[in-house]
């Protein structure tokens, strides 16, 4: 028999289990693994029978993880996030310090950009990495060391510091406001509304606007969108009205490419904050980009 120094099962068959217990699903553990799901099946079966006890329950078309499953997957998740952290430290020894930050394509275009060059202009040494997703838990990756996020500042295994609270108002583009006068917040249910929706739910959308507004209920001419950045263009260029958020379309109500249509406006119910791993310390790069973005005005 071989020994293992660490007493450990195959490694191949720990990373299956892993990510499937991530994704509560095999076939797109196999997917991000580049297998098929029989592979992964087998492989996490053979550590179910190295241990001697089962790591999910199968159910009709989904997993769920036993209680020796939930103890399995959370010690794996922070090994090899602290490994992953390793790997990224030790490959830049000798080169660029270097720090990955996640955020929404809307976070970054129209709010973290504008700012990031201030940043660089006094840490010529520190190479910022972006990783972009609109997707709910496209964030969630061992190899992003700081997240920025809106919502109530909880997050499994994530330490947050809240960045600012927004405002919430309609918006349009010059034109649109020239040839649709709005005098009351019916007028402005009345016209062509570009809603974010489908990705994230915590967003305000049009009808909770509205009725936060006072404006009772009624049919609403909604053109629905997966992205705030092109809901954004859209209103620019004429074609509806667009709810602002006060931190990311403050530039363009400035350079006069949006306009503000009535002086309604909400507090967002939630805030942006930036997050990291409670599992792993962060280095000394994202430590000074964190402490950076905290003294920030939103």
């Amino acid at each position: 028999m071989v020994h293992r120094y660490y007493n450990l099962p195959s490694l191949s068959a720990l990373a299956a289990f892993e990510a499937a217990a991530r994704h509560l699903s095999l076939t797109k553990a196999s997917e991000e693994l580049n297998v098929t799901p029989g592979a992964i099946s087998k492989q996490v079966r053979m550590l179910e029978d190295d241990l001697g006890k089962p790591l999910f329950f199968r159910r009709h078309r989904a997993l769920e993880l036993t209680r020796e499953g939930e103890m399995m997957a959370a010690a794996l998740r922070e090994g090899f996030e602290r490994i992953s952290s390793t790997f990224r430290q030790v490959k830049t020894f000798g080169g660029q310090s270097s720090v990955t930050i996640g955020s929404t394509m809307a976070m970054a275009h129209l709010w973290l950009m504008p700012r990031m060059g201030a940043f660089w202009n006094h840490h010529h040494n520190i190479v910022v990495d972006h990783v972009i997703s609109d997707h709910l838990h496209g964030l969630d990756r061992p190899d992003i060391d700081l997240r920025i996020r809106y919502g109530d500042g909880e997050w499994p295994d994530e330490i947050s510091q809240k960045l600012y609270d927004d405002r919430i108002f309609p918006v349009a583009g010059p034109g649109f406001h020239r040839d649709h006068p709005v005098n009351s917040l019916e007028d402005l249910a009345q016209l062509q509304l570009l809603s974010v929706e489908g990705i994230d739910w915590t967003w305000t959308t049009w009808a909770s606007f509205l009725r936060e507004t006072g404006v009772p209920d009624r049919r609403l001419n909604v053109r629905r969108f997966n992205s705030y950045v092109i809901a954004v263009e859209a209103a620019r260029s004429d074609q509806g009205v667009a709810l602002g958020w006060a931190s990311l379309v403050a530039p363009l109500i400035e350079a006069g490419d949006l306009v503000r249509l009535t002086d309604a406006e909400i507090a967002a119910p939630q805030s942006f904050f930036v997050t990291w791993s409670a599992r792993r310390p962060l280095n000394r790069q994202a430590e000074i980009l964190k402490d950076w973005l905290l003294s920030l005005d939103g």
